[in-house]
């Protein structure tokens, strides 16, 4: 697979032209320059080309340890990882004194370039074309990622890049499997991507203490204990109210967006403010979408910890009762302290999503469970019969309950069979579904 990084200043059209070769718009894409911070890896069918497209920060220059510094070294990791980069810049605008200084320091890094001319629809660009000789990376080549021109002439210079790299990585440790979705999502500033990138062992993510440094979810895959993760960095969610900027209501989209895809959630927050009416929206929100849940309790090497357990256990009890036995870790993102305890969790929660009751211990629990709490008088006063139970589904576990006459079955009875289900069955952590059917009358169409 030819590792493939698209690199330049702010708002030339990178990430339009990632979610072009990927295919899908895993990429925000805005007017405003500086969008994308993090790079962002997917793999992509570049017509018969097996491609990992990188997108990267645009470069702006700073001498001090600031958000634009630490942006330029995640590009310089993606040059880094690289087999050849895309060089784009604006044929509008022509050469930028940023364009010279970022072709200066690609040349250092030698690395392959080919120059791609983007936003060149119309003739007025020419001169911009003309004036890309003085960058000394070659022939610029006219393009345009948002209206399709120039793909052909990329693909035949990507295969003169392909070195025929289609054994995959880690295929020592994989074994065919699919990897499970994990999404991070929290609070702006709670360690989202320090987490992550405690977990892999690498600066990945960009981190700092600016708050909301985090715009887009991304996706990273990782190996731990032999088991494929596709690990996703999402940007914080704050309440609807102070959310007005186009920008920020994108990247809260795009991590909802993650966390409904993703299999199991952790939910990372704040040791100093555990479970705050945001966190319980975010907790809630996950369970209403049938994922799996993880709390990760962050910063706990400074935390006040007896005050913090009594009122995470409280918030448990009272706010979020709808999973009850959801894990709880306590960890230090910053001292990689937890991690495994953490990941420990995400599989045990992980393998209670995919649970599959089998049928003879499932009615022999409704049995029971009836025996001891029977449902009550219906609309017609006469009792209700809930006949028997079956499993639909997993991921999450879901069921149904038949019955000849379940009108005015009132939700708490049901929430007393999902929480003993819960109970008996240690389903802790994990939404569960629950529906009443009504069974036919076998004579009522006769006469």
């Amino acid at each position: 697979m030819l590792s493939v990084a698209i690199i330049g200043r702010p708002n030339v059209g990178k990430s339009t032209l990632f979610n072009r070769l990927v295919g899908k718009k895993l990429a925000l894409v805005h007017d405003q320059p500086g969008v994308t911070r993090d790079r962002k890896m997917a793999p992509a069918k570049f017509k018969d080309l097996e491609l990992n497209v990188i997108d990267t920060a645009g470069y702006e220059y700073s001498t001090t340890d600031n958000m634009e510094s630490r942006m330029w070294k995640q590009t310089q990791m993606a040059i880094s990882d690289a087999d050849v980069c895309l060089f784009l810049f604006d044929a509008r605008v022509g050469i930028q004194p940023y364009d010279e200084m970022f072709a200066d320091l690609v040349r250092q890094m030698h690395k392959p370039v080919i120059l791609l001319a983007n936003k060149c629809e119309g003739k007025l660009q020419e001169n911009g074309i003309y004036d890309a000789y003085k960058l000394g990376l070659g022939d610029p080549m006219v393009f345009s990622a948002e209206h399709g021109i120039g793909f052909d002439e990329l693909y035949l210079l990507l295969c003169d890049y392909d070195k025929d790299k289609s054994e995959k990585e880690n295929d020592k440790d994989g074994d065919g499997q699919k990897p499970i979705q994990i999404a991070f999502v929290g609070r702006p500033n709670v360690g989202k991507s320090t987490l992550v990138n405690a977990l892999l062992d690498d600066d990945r993510m960009l981190t700092g203490p600016e708050a909301g440094m985090t715009r887009d979810a991304i996706t990273t895959q990782w190996i731990w204990k032999k088991q494929k993760f596709n690990l996703v960095d999402t940007a914080g969610l704050r309440k609807k109210a102070k959310v007005s900027d186009t920008l920020e209501k994108m990247s809260v989209e795009s991590t909802i967006y993650a966390a409904n895809m993703a299999q199991v959630v952790v939910l990372v927050l704040d040791a100093d403010a555990v479970l705050d009416k945001q966190d319980l929206t975010i907790a809630r929100q996950t369970l209403d979408e049938g994922r799996a849940l993880v709390i990760a309790v962050n910063k706990w090497d400074i935390a006040n910890r007896k005050e913090a357990l009594d009122k995470l256990n409280y918030k448990l009890e009272t706010s979020l009762t709808q999973a009850s036995g959801v894990p709880t870790v306590t960890i230090s993102a910053l001292k990689k302290e937890g991690l495994d305890k953490l990941m420990s969790a995400v599989m045990k929660v992980y393998n209670r999503w995919n649970t599959r009751i089998p049928t003879a211990p499932l009615n022999k629990w409704f049995t029971d469970v009836q025996e001891q709490n029977p449902a009550p008088l219906g609309k017609n006063k006469r009792r209700i019969k809930l006949k028997f139970i079956t499993q639909a589904k997993s991921r999450p576990p879901s069921f149904f309950i038949f019955s000849s006459n379940p009108e005015g079955l009132p939700d708490s009875y049901l929430r007393y069979l999902i929480n003993s289900l819960r109970d008996t069955f240690s389903l802790g952590g994990i939404p569960i579904r629950m529906t009443v059917r009504k069974t036919d009358n076998p004579y009522a169409d006769k006469k």
